[in-house]
């Protein structure tokens, strides 16, 4: 089997069978077809042990993080998984490869008042003001991912019932709190500015367009984030992700229930959800440096 074939059937088992979301898909591939390039000489089905140490040293040579390493050897061996599974192949050559020692890696968060502090500074006055505020307000008043919010639909907002239906990851379903500024913020954009557009017909039922009238892109969310967080926090290390990090971080300051996180977050395992304890123990290691006379 080429190479060719092999990844064409791989990339209908990821995206079908397995239905991975978008960008979990184009990043297996990405990485696949990467070791297939500095592999190109030898088939799928002659690929050894050997041939993956030698790749694996060979980015560890390009200064690539241990936790890139770990997501690319996760790839390679998903693959080979695959070509098992289809009983093209009988040994794994991925077997007793050890994943790179990963660091626990806490993320960035802002403050409640550095979250009030970016929406007060969005210019309402500007055509896209209103809508701006309000994708930030849904990024952490929800806690969503940045794809999560970019297919959000009007219809997936049930304001009777003050709930958000999102769609997240592998399709899976949940449901979040729609807050009453959240709620607010919503319907004046889409009652004020939204209806005054030119709007795509594969866009009408999108809540959040660009200026075209088309789905607004991810680039454009983490564009808007950027010049927020330059003008307000003075380069501060802020991306759209680091408002799904405030959110979950907040309500485990405010003694949520971790369960309740998880599901708000849309975990698939407690453990991911976990590290938002690790941040409230730093939160209040910090208070008591702070604080106490003995400290």
């Amino acid at each position: 089997m080429v190479w060719e074939t092999s990844l064409n059937n791989y990339y209908s088992y990821i995206a079908l069978e397995r239905n991975l979301s978008k960008n979990s898909v184009e990043s297996y591939m990405r990485d696949i077809t990467q070791f297939k390039k500095y592999n190109y000489k030898t088939p799928p089905l002659e690929i050894k042990r050997e041939n993956i140490i030698e790749y694996i040293n060979h980015i560890n040579d390009h200064n690539i993080s241990a936790r890139s390493q770990a997501r690319i050897l996760s790839s390679i061996r998903s693959f080979f998984n695959f070509l098992i599974f289809e009983n093209l192949l009988d040994n794994d050559p991925c077997k007793q490869i050890h994943t790179p020692k990963i660091g626990s890696k806490i993320p960035t968060t802002l403050t409640i008042q550095e979250v009030d502090d970016i929406i007060t500074a969005i210019d309402l006055s500007k055509d896209h003001g209103e809508r701006n505020r309000a994708i930030i307000e849904c990024l952490y008043s929800c806690g969503l991912r940045v794809s999560e919010l970019t297919s959000l639909k009007i219809s997936n907002v049930l304001f009777h019932e003050d709930i958000i239906q999102v769609t997240g990851k592998g399709n899976k379903q949940r449901i979040v709190p729609l807050s009453k500024s959240l709620k607010k913020y919503f319907k004046y954009y889409i009652e004020h500015i939204r209806a005054k557009q030119n709007i795509n017909k594969n866009a009408t039922d999108i809540l959040f367009l660009n200026r075209r009238g088309n789905k607004i892109s991810r680039v454009m969310i983490f564009n808007i984030v950027k010049d927020l967080s330059k003008k307000v926090l003075n380069n501060k290390n802020v991306s759209p992700h680091t408002f799904r990090h405030s959110f979950a971080t907040h309500l485990v300051e405010g003694g949520a229930d971790l369960r309740v996180v998880q599901e708000m977050l849309g975990h698939t395992n407690i453990t991911t959800t976990e590290i938002y304890t690790h941040l409230n123990t730093d939160y209040l290691r910090q208070e008591i440096v702070n604080y106490h006379p003995r400290s």
